[in-house]
């Protein structure tokens, strides 16, 4: 059944957060995990008949525009209560219309949020980069850095900022990489407010409003 929703998570990006809880326990399930499950699938056939809306944009289609590629960073600090590593999430918007999404374990333990928001803004910098780049195979013009949107203001810091701090110096050196974007131009860091930060519905259980407004963001809509 997990293997099942996270297909749908293709289509279905708002419900990432509840596939990822319950794939977590597909080792040694409990009825609890299976009622969670059966809960996401009622979910599903109450709004069989939403999807992603891709929709036409006049302006863009234009040879000469510049297509506007933008993410949106987050990421829960020490989520899981077992081994106390955090999960990032993100989501590329392609002219306002989701294209990549992900939700991924980190290989390390964090000690701040300020932390675990640097390597997840470095993680998604890489997918930015190679989309860019895919945008260029296609002949489409992207001239301008990628804009990554982060509601951590001392991650922004952290990579604008080449001094090593006493709370950042045993960061490993690959997730540097970042920094070593943002000073040649090629990623900017932009601050976001969380009421805002449309990545935050696959990061927690959030109330129904702020669950319609993001899904509403991701462009699922009902046809």
């Amino acid at each position: 059944m997990p293997g099942c929703l996270r297909f749908m998570c293709h289509s279905r990006p708002e419900i990432m957060f509840g596939v990822g809880m319950v794939s977590r326990f597909m080792q040694e399930p409990r009825h609890s995990h299976l009622v969670a499950a059966k809960r996401i699938l009622r979910y599903l056939k109450g709004t069989s008949r939403c999807q992603i809306l891709f929709a036409s944009n006049v302006h863009a289609s234009s040879q000469d525009s510049e297509l506007e590629l933008v993410a949106y960073i987050d990421s829960d600090w020490c989520g899981d209560k077992v081994d106390r590593r955090s999960t990032m999430r993100y989501v590329f918007f392609l002219e306002n219309v989701p294209v990549s999404w992900c939700s991924s374990k980190q290989d390390v333990v964090a000690l701040s949020t300020c932390e675990i928001e640097y390597i997840a803004a470095c993680h998604t910098s890489c997918q930015g980069l190679w989309l860019l780049s895919l945008l260029k195979e296609l002949n489409q013009v992207h001239n301008s850095g990628l804009e990554l949107y982060v509601d951590n203001k001392s991650a922004i810091n952290l990579a604008k900022n080449p001094i090593t701090h006493l709370r950042s110096k045993h960061i490993e050196t690959r997730f540097h990489f970042l920094r070593d974007q943002v000073n040649k131009g090629r990623v900017q860091l932009i601050h976001c407010s969380t009421t805002e930060q449309v990545a935050d519905v696959f990061t927690k259980a959030l109330k129904t409003e702020s669950f319609q407004k993001f899904k509403e963001m991701l462009r699922v809509v009902s046809l």
